[in-house]
């Protein structure tokens, strides 16, 4: 499957974002309640959709179905500007019945379809994933293909990490 730029970097921040819900620092499964907490801040959170969609988009962890791969995986390698109208979507996915109702909050935003699109799509990536936390291939290390944009991004990603760490947060587990 073939990501567009957009979603091989947005789904690695989704993916962080699932694997925060997941469990506390005494590695317990925490994720229902955490994603119950999630849920009751939309409308919170809709302020963060533009500039970090996962923070929202986590919230509907679950909450979507997918009746046409073929579709989805089209979608992932588009672009977000590039994305056909959400009621068009909604012939191949379906939203659970909680998560009609966080849909009706969101879409009373101004980008709230096109967030809408974009959630689908990172629930879609993180459930496809054959390794947890894995939708996005890694370069193979001897590949020839350097990108220092992604080199960039990666950096960042772990600086931010260390100084989460710093500040007393537990380490992220490393990806298997």
């Amino acid at each position: 499957m073939k990501l567009s730029r957009y979603f091989a970097d947005h789904a690695r921040a989704y993916d962080a974002e699932m694997d925060d819900l997941v469990s506390d620092s005494e590695g317990k499964n925490v994720l229902e309640k955490r994603l119950k907490e999630k849920r009751s801040q939309v409308d919170f959170l809709v302020h963060m959709m533009d500039d970090s969609p996962e923070m929202l988009a986590a919230a509907f962890h679950q909450g979507f179905s997918f009746s046409n791969t073929k579709s989805m995986d089209a979608l992932v390698a588009l672009e977000p500007e590039e994305f056909p109208d959400w009621a068009e979507l909604l012939k191949t996915i379906q939203l659970a019945p909680w998560a009609k109702t966080l849909a009706a909050r969101v879409l009373n935003e101004p980008t709230g379809e096109r967030f809408m699109s974009i959630a689908a799509c990172l629930e879609y990536l993180y459930t496809r994933a054959d390794d947890r936390g894995a939708a996005v291939d890694e370069p193979e290390d001897d590949e020839e293909d350097f990108d220092p944009e992604e080199q960039d991004a990666r950096d960042r990603e772990d600086a931010g990490a260390a100084w989460m760490e710093e500040q007393g947060f537990d380490p992220k587990p490393p990806k298997a």
